[in-house]
């Protein structure tokens, strides 16, 4: 072989497992968490069409939706929200709805009070930076 020819293998072996793992990022679920921090059931209602339309176009089982509610925004995910019909079609669709619980201590509002399905972070703002940090897409309606 000259070295041109060694040259080029080389290139090629080099580039394969960077080709590999590409694939397998591409082949990964995509992630992302939306922020629900307003009193607002407009806003409300963006986010769960934001969770349902993203896992329309991505396809429900490439995608994981999380909705995180904490401050103001914690009145979505009341049971008797103005939402929580919306709420139990969006558990049934695997998006996964979080209340935050520093919110709840502050409010007193009990697990109770909060629409069956949704799971509980001690701290909202801080479970979304823990998914930036992981690499989740953020969304803010």
């Amino acid at each position: 072989m000259n070295r041109r020819t060694i040259l080029a293998l080389l290139a090629l072996g080099a580039a394969l497992p960077v080709a590999a793992q590409e694939k397998k990022k591409s082949a990964a679920k995509q992630r992302v968490v939306i922020q629900v921090s307003d009193n607002d059931p407009a806003k409300w209602t963006l986010a769960l069409n934001n969770a349902r339309n993203i896992q329309s176009d991505l396809g429900k089982d490439n995608v994981l939706v999380e909705i995180v509610a904490y401050g103001p925004g914690l009145e979505m995910m009341k049971a008797e929200s103005k939402v929580s019909d919306r709420l139990a079609a969006a558990l049934d669709g695997n998006v996964g709805l979080i209340a935050c619980e520093n919110t709840m201590a502050n409010t007193k509002v009990n697990k109770a009070d909060i629409a069956g399905g949704v799971k509980f972070v001690p701290a909202g703002v801080t479970h979304i930076m823990k998914r930036q940090r992981e690499g989740w897409a953020y969304i803010r309606p």
